[in-house]
């Protein structure tokens, strides 16, 4: 991490500042103390330069001769988004992760964290995108680091997995159960598994996962 923040030409505090941390934290994933998890790779990957797999280790990191900058004011879920590369045909954006626990902020408002190729199930759907799995409380149905395919303008059935955006920018993944005449009622599995509701009054957007992809 620390190569590929000196490749980006940035200081440890110029890397928390763009990724929303403190210089201590960056201090700790740079010397081992704290643990690189999918969160922290998501937060970090747009200012590096990098995909979140290079510093999971997943893939091999870029050149460092020709390390990407970062967008200072990305664009918020559905707007108009920057072109995508060249080389990505037929491409949907990466939208940073939804965290599968229950009410925490994400970072909707962030621009794509990358491009992939869209799938053939969703190559007449407006604005699809694809969201990184973090957490574990829809285990075994989604795990932690899968890339959940999402049509936001499929309305969900009885057993579909859905994004769930609240008016606070609050995201949860769950399982859609059933719509209330006052809200909607979703599903998780862990740490046990229950049904609860959300109020129309909480509720923003719903959107359909109509797919995934394996990390």
């Amino acid at each position: 991490m620390r190569e590929l923040r000196q490749a980006a030409g940035l200081s440890q505090e110029k890397l928390a500042e763009l990724a929303g941390t403190s210089q201590p934290q960056i201090n700790k994933l740079e010397t081992g103390q704290r643990k690189m998890t999918v969160d922290w790779a998501v937060k970090l990957a747009q200012p590096l330069g990098v995909e979140p797999t290079v510093l999971l280790g997943l893939d091999p990191a870029p050149p460092a001769a020709a390390p990407a900058r970062p967008r200072t004011a990305p664009p918020p879920l559905l707007r108009p988004m920057p072109s995508p590369p060249a080389a990505v045909a037929e491409p949907m954006p990466v939208r940073a992760a939804a965290r599968g626990g229950v009410d925490q902020e994400m970072f909707l408002e962030d621009g794509p964290i990358d491009w992939v190729a869209k799938p053939d199930y969703l190559k007449n759907a407006r604005d699809p995108y694809a969201m990184y799995v973090v957490g574990e409380s829809m285990m075994p149905r989604f795990r932690p680091a899968q890339l959940l395919h999402v049509n936001p303008h499929k309305p969900p059935a009885a057993g579909s997995g859905v994004v769930v955006v609240k008016r606070s920018k609050a995201v949860l993944v769950k399982e859609f159960v059933r719509r209330l005449p006052d809200g909607i009622v979703l599903r998780e599995y862990q740490p046990d598994d229950r049904e609860f509701t959300v109020a129309d009054t909480e509720l923003d957007t719903i959107h359909t996962v109509v797919g995934l992809q394996e990390p």
